[in-house]
């Protein structure tokens, strides 16, 4: 299923009925899921998070911004937080299977709506700008909601949907296509926003204005006032007083966080903090954080402590959240905060199933889940045990001259370990869209056409899903045996168990591959899935002697 997220900010923080109103248009619309809605007192500013299809999520922010240009009125709003409309930004982001071409075109479509049915002007920022200086939405908030009656009536801030023509009640609306945006906000001790902002002007990327020694503004040979760039690139902020807290913050948007990591933009506050007498108490997520970002923050500060960065997904997030003191002044749920978690408390998942349910659920008379989805489940147990041996190795001085590659497989496996458990629930999904495919109308010739195609398509999913298990269950026995030849031999059995398993995983999910290959008539296809097939059997039996061999010996010193 495409996946597009939307994170409309709504210049409404206070009215708890107004938000309501506005969130309740999203939670109607049918395909999207509301993932968090974040309110601030004192910046009087929402911020919502929500996915789904791309129809869907289109639909859902045409509603918000027509409720919110209802219930809003800008001629009376204060806030602490940059803005220009009621609707003040809306941006969309691709999330799973979704191009970054996807969303721009979603984003033009929908400006030209609200442009045409709401009569509020629209500018396109980020990827979906239409000129250079309109990606940097501050370029476009600069003069706020106060100044844009005299600014959308310049030739060069004539809106990109609808006249230029002042909306003074809903103000203006940029909607656009970016990159996942991390808004996140660091604690300082203390309650000065001017030193707030100090910070604020060092770290972020656009910098500050260069001035003399007499406090005049430094301008190039155009008159262009010149800027001291920040140390941090992709990187907005602001300094800011918090009333709600009592405290001030670094209020920032790390617009690309593969180029500025959170914890990079938390290390070098820290410092700036320490050169004002300062200190950093904590840090604060306003809406989600992808899982690769938490993830990245957890391992580098398992690394600088000497621990393992090949625990567990969950152990690794738990470190990050702990290090950046996300529980500073709110509380962080993982489950919450984290958009790929907060999707799958969306979405009934096999793996939330605890043991027996799982159990209980594959003994009903049900098909799905099946042998597939269990041979998943071997899999994942398999790649789970090899990560265990990689941390009871790591840190035990016998085997220091192998920390760095036993905690390299064990990351290696806890990856593998995520992705066989994926595996378990898309088992269920193929077989489910077969017997969708099975049930299509077949009482005219184009009814019968159309149903052999979905069979077929649905058949070859079928055959594609235990054939990535059978992969992966190789990589699991090859990771098993680079472990036992160098692992804590206290927990070699181990290894031949999880050696035992992957083979389990292989050899059950290549039954579902043989009976589904009969089936389908794109010869080729099967040509090249049986030939794949046969190959990745040979080989994990040639490695599993192999691991059986490793084992046995160790087993005998």
């Amino acid at each position: 299923m495409k996946l597009v997220e939307c994170v409309p900010n709504f210049s409404e923080g206070q009215d708890e009925k107004k938000i309501n109103l506005i969130v309740d248009e999203i939670k109607n619309t049918s395909g999207v899921w509301l993932l968090d809605v974040d309110p601030g007192a004192d910046t009087n500013r929402t911020v919502v998070t929500f996915v789904g299809s791309p129809d869907a999520v289109s639909e859902a922010a045409f509603r918000a911004i027509k409720k919110a240009s209802l219930v809003i009125d800008m001629r009376e709003h204060k806030g602490e937080h940059p803005r220009m409309g009621a609707t003040d930004v809306c941006p969309f982001v691709p999330v799973r299977d979704v191009s970054m071409e996807e969303c721009i075109e979603i984003a033009k479509k929908l400006g030209a709506r609200v442009a045409e049915e709401l009569k509020i002007p629209i500018y396109l920022y980020e990827e979906a700008a239409t000129e250079e200086q309109r990606k940097n939405l501050a370029n476009i908030r600069k003069g706020e909601y106060e100044g844009f009656p005299l600014k959308i009536k310049e030739p060069e801030w004539k809106p990109d949907y609808g006249e230029p023509v002042f909306n003074e009640k809903a103000g203006v609306t940029a909607i656009g296509a970016r990159e996942f945006l991390i808004a996140y906000n660091v604690n300082l001790n203390t309650r000065d926003k001017k030193l707030a902002h100090k910070i604020a002007l060092n770290v972020r990327e656009s910098g500050r204005i260069k001035k003399d020694k007499d406090g005049n503004v430094v301008k190039d040979e155009n008159g262009v006032a010149l800027r001291i760039p920040g140390k941090l690139k992709a990187t907005k902020a602001i300094g800011w007083y918090v009333d709600e807290y009592g405290l001030a913050q670094i209020s920032i948007n790390l617009t690309n966080y593969k180029i500025t990591s959170p914890q990079e933009a938390f290390e070098e506050i820290r410092k700036e903090a320490r050169d004002l007498g300062l200190r950093v108490t904590g840090s604060e997520l306003v809406g989600l954080i992808p899982k690769d970002a938490l993830v990245e923050a957890g391992k580098y500060y398992l690394e600088k402590q000497g621990k393992s960065r090949g625990v567990s997904e969950r152990e690794i997030i738990h470190y990050a959240a702990k290090s950046l003191g996300l529980n500073d002044i709110t509380e962080f749920n993982t489950d919450d905060k984290v958009i790929e978690y907060r999707i799958n408390k969306e979405i009934d998942r096999l793996t939330d199933l605890s043991l027996t349910e799982f159990a209980d659920e594959l003994s009903s008379d049900s098909p799905a889940p099946g042998g597939g989805s269990v041979a998943a489940f071997c899999g994942s147990l398999s790649a789970s045990l090899i990560a265990m041996v990689g941390n009871l190795t790591f840190g035990k001085n016998k085997y220091k001259e192998h920390w760095e590659e036993a905690e390299k497989i064990a990351g290696e496996s806890q990856g593998l370990k995520c992705e066989f458990l994926d595996l378990c629930d898309e088992d269920t999904e193929a077989f489910n869209q077969l017997m969708k495919a099975f049930r299509m109308k077949k009482n005219t010739e184009e009814e019968q056409r159309e149903r052999e195609e979905m069979i077929q398509v649905a058949t070859k999913r079928a055959t594609e899903v235990p054939l990535k298990v059978m992969r992966k269950a190789l990589s699991a026995i090859e990771l098993a045996l680079k472990m036992g030849r160098i692992g804590n031999v206290n927990a070699i059995s181990d290894v031949g168990v999880a050696s035992e398993m992957a083979v389990s995983a292989c050899k059950s999910a290549s039954l579902n591959v043989k009976i589904n290959l009969p089936s389908i008539k794109d010869e080729e296809f099967a040509r090249e899935v049986s030939g794949e097939h046969d190959e990745i059997l040979k080989k994990i039996g040639d490695i599993q002697e192999e691991v059986g061999k490793v084992v046995l010996e160790k087993l005998k010193d």
